[in-house]
């Protein structure tokens, strides 16, 4: 039996779906949600005046509004003085994972990729010194760039890769995969314990210490060996 199932009216027109390119091939990765993983470089961490949370990894999230295809110019964002960039390895889910175990976690990956997670560090830390959430800091639009996906088959084991960031010409960030306080099926399987994960969910997985401001004219390339690179031009502020 056909069942016609009508299509509801609409008050406005449904947001379009995040969509991010693989490389080499037409087809494209829907986005469902973005996870964060918060200091999970010990140099980072320390650098932002902390020691690592090794009880367990932490996290923020970043709405489907925040993603921003490599390569784009955007403008510097509202409510900041203070603008900076976080070079990170982003893992893409391609399964779904529940509870998953660290030994078979990675059983659930899709691909990896190059991607910024651009920060207000002023309205970030002004809530992490009252105690509240980090939304106005993190979770804002277009800051979390990211470059096409790569397979997880054509990227291989995570381990030795070099991750760096350069801001007009000059390195600023760089270390290892390697260097991750979580490990990429630790953070799976912990983060699987609270979430349904599954097809269409990113998780952006720290930044090696480095960080830094950047104004309109800055430009941004991020780099991860086996990888497309990222890149990120900031332009003026809106009027």
């Amino acid at each position: 039996m056909n069942v016609s199932v009508a299509t509801p009216a609409l008050v406005f027109p449904a947001p379009a779906q995040p969509l991010v390119p693989i490389a080499g091939e037409a087809a494209q990765y829907p986005v469902h949600r973005i996870f964060c993983v918060g200091r999970n470089y010990a140099d980072h961490a320390k650098e932002m005046g902390h020691e690592v949370d090794r009880e367990a990894p932490f996290y923020f999230t970043k709405p489907g509004t925040a993603l921003v295809a490599s390569g784009a110019t955007i403008a510097y964002p509202p409510g900041t003085d203070n603008y900076h960039y976080e070079m990170e390895l982003v893992v893409a889910m391609g399964a779904p994972a529940f509870r998953v175990a660290t030994d078979s976690a990675l059983d659930a990956v899709f691909g990896y990729a190059a991607g910024l997670d651009m920060t207000r560090r002023d309205l970030q830390l002004d809530a992490r010194a009252k105690g509240r959430p980090w939304d106005l800091g993190k979770a804002f639009e277009q800051s979390a760039v990211l470059a096409p996906l790569t397979r997880k088959a054509a990227f291989g084991e995570i381990g030795p890769q070099r991750i760096a960031l350069a801001v007009d010409g000059a390195v600023r960030q760089q270390a290892h995969l390697s260097d991750l306080v979580w490990s990429v099926p630790e953070i799976i399987a912990h983060l699987s314990r609270y979430y349904h994960l599954g097809p269409g969910d990113l998780i952006y997985t720290g930044t090696p210490a480095g960080v830094g401001a950047v104004g309109p004219g800055a430009v941004l390339d991020g780099t991860i060996d086996g990888l497309a690179p990222v890149r990120l031009v900031v332009g003026a502020a809106e009027a």
